[in-house]
């Protein structure tokens, strides 16, 4: 490791070791508005690939609306972290306009599915459950009760992109709800119930259900298939049967597809890129759909944000297309455009995506130290293979067990490395505040689904001998300094001295240059850092970390600050 943990540090001293003596100089414009000012269009150049994104459980992360907390149909007792705790869209709308993601730096926000669900419970075998999680569609042209209206969500795309945020919609399509006493099953030719997946091939990983009464979605017909009964049936009692119908129609005509069950969802889930401007898609289960839908889902996306910014010139953020990010479970950037089925192998990469969920990145946190995490993740990001293609890292998220820092003892090192690391980052919420990873009573995923932690928040609560505010803080100050600088996600990477760390990360494209260099475990007080042959002699920058303005002198950029975290640009 590239430090020690001395959990009886004083305040002071612990926020300049683990500030772990970041130090970046830019030749990026530095950014110039205020921490809590909205932006109306983008304040840096933004790519993809190099995106902050914050991903949060919508119904875990900020109740803004009590009124919706609990339906009537849903009102009987689930096992621990296991029902549905008030958060909602209005909630996550508040947190945008009150800045909290913009001092985050983050330009990307991504949150479960907000479909209307199953409305009945039941046993996974871990205890009653309600489909809180957003995992078990039942209408995909609704929204659900619980989580808010088509009007709420409108309004935080809206937000969102007022704040130079984009929206990632998490979206289902390999599954649907399960069979309840209050939801009626879903006809045979627009689903399965079995066999259940057993993962040694190809077809029993895509032919079959997930698990045990969860439908799998009949994606590979490509026979007419008509309405399910109940949702005809729930279409006309809302009032908006014909219009749903007449809405189909035309895209059946104007697509030529035939009318079958994977093409209907695509054009479900395609109208709120139409109707709303959703930036991109976090696709769900892609391993258990054949390869060749989300070729449809990517040209359908593609037409649907045109469509959108034709009709909202007023509102549009960039020149980026639509963005398809792939949930290839157990996908890791080693295999670089491959998956394989043991059977057969995929290139994801090319049926459609952009970039894959790196489901690699907290295992290579624990074992690597930072100058072998930044040099596998560069020669990895920058071969021949990986040229205009990407990778989510994260360290912890809503169903993956192995997070990096699972009892919240490392939140400095967690953010370094996640936030200095070739690639997009993915914040789970709560990774900047150190919400627990772990609920008293509850098993398997629901551990990573508590409710977002506010009170320690607004307490400044101690967690293992850090301060809430001091942990939030440091991944604020990183995030937004990342945001505002591509070469820290998509720059070449060049390790400069070991000892102390240097390196720099280099950035050029379209007319676009940028120049960092990163120093850790720094000294307290004065500091100085080789920087000849990236910034000239006299060259004015600013410490984003202290405030303090800093010269480059004979090579090299000299501070003195009370921290060993300095983030240094362009004056």
């Amino acid at each position: 490791m590239a430090f020690f943990i001395n959990m009886a540090m004083k305040k002071n001293n612990f926020l300049n070791k683990f500030g772990l003596g970041l130090l970046v100089l830019s030749s990026a414009v530095s950014f110039a508005q205020k921490n809590n000012q909205p932006v109306k269009k983008a304040t840096a150049p933004f790519e993809w690939n190099g995106a902050n994104v914050y991903f949060l459980v919508t119904d875990r992360f900020n109740n803004g609306e009590p009124g919706n907390d609990i339906m009537d149909f849903r009102n009987q007792p689930t096992a621990v972290c296991r029902g549905f705790l008030g958060g909602d869209i209005k909630g996550i709308t508040k947190k945008i306009k009150e800045g909290y993601f913009y001092n985050l730096g983050i330009n990307a926000l991504w949150f479960t599915p907000v479909f209307e669900q199953s409305k009945g419970m039941v046993d996974e075998g871990t205890g009653n459950t309600y489909a809180y999680h957003g995992y078990w569609p039942r209408d995909w042209t609704a929204i659900d009760p619980n989580f808010g209206t088509q009007a709420d969500l409108k309004e935080l795309v809206d937000a969102a992109h007022n704040n130079g945020i984009r929206v990632l919609f998490d979206v289902v399509m390999n599954h649907l709800g399960p069979t309840t006493e209050l939801d009626a099953p879903w006809p045979t030719e627009w689903a399965r119930t079995e066999p259940t997946c057993q993962y040694t091939n190809y077809e029993n990983t895509t032919s079959c259900t997930l698990v045990k009464n969860l439908p799998d979605v009949r994606t590979d017909s490509n026979e007419n298939t008509e309405l399910p009964p109940f949702l005809v049936e729930k279409w006309k009692n809302e009032g908006r049967y014909d219009q749903e119908v007449k809405e189909l129609e035309e895209f059946f005509l104007r697509t030529g597809y035939p009318k079958a069950p994977k093409y209907y969802i695509i054009k479900w889930l395609t109208d709120y890129i139409k109707k709303y401007g959703v930036d991109g898609f976090r696709f769900d289960t892609v391993k258990h759909l054949e390869e060749e839908v989300f070729n449809h889902v990517k040209k359908e996306g593609l037409y649907s944000l045109d469509f959108w910014k034709d009709q909202n010139p007023d509102k549009v953020l960039d020149k980026n297309s639509f963005f398809l990010l792939a949930e290839t479970y157990g996908y890791g950037i080693s295999a670089k455009r491959n998956y394989d089925f043991g059977d057969k192998i995929v290139d994801y990469f090319a049926n459609g995506f952009d970039s894959q969920i790196n489901f690699q990145f907290s295992h290579n946190s624990k074992d690597y130290n930072y100058e072998q995490l930044f040099f596998l993740y560069d020669s990895l990001l920058q071969s021949d293979e990986m040229k205009g293609l990407g990778v989510l890292n994260y360290l912890a998220s809503h169903d993956d067990p192995n997070c990096f820092d699972k009892k919240r003892e490392k939140p400095f090192e967690a953010a370094n490395k996640l936030l200095l690391a070739p690639g997009a980052a993915q914040v789970y919420y709560g990774d900047e505040t150190s919400r627990p990873l772990e609920v008293a009573g509850a098993s398997g995923d629901a551990n990573l689904r508590a409710f977002m932690n506010w009170n320690d928040l607004a307490k400044n609560k101690d967690v293992n001998g850090f301060k809430v505010n001091d942990i939030l803080t440091h991944w604020q100050k990183l995030g937004r300094f990342r945001k505002n600088h591509l070469a820290i996600g998509l720059g070449k990477h060049q390790m400069i001295t070991s000892t102390p760390y240097v390196f720099s990360r280099v950035y050029e494209k379209n007319g676009v240059k940028d120049v960092v260099v990163i120093g850790l475990d720094l000294a307290i007080g004065k500091k100085e850092l080789p920087v000849n042959g990236l910034f000239k002699d006299g060259t004015f920058l600013k410490d984003a970390y202290s405030g303090k303005p800093v010269v480059v002198k004979k090579g090299k950029a000299i501070i003195d600050s009370e921290f060993t975290t300095v983030l240094l640009e362009v004056k």
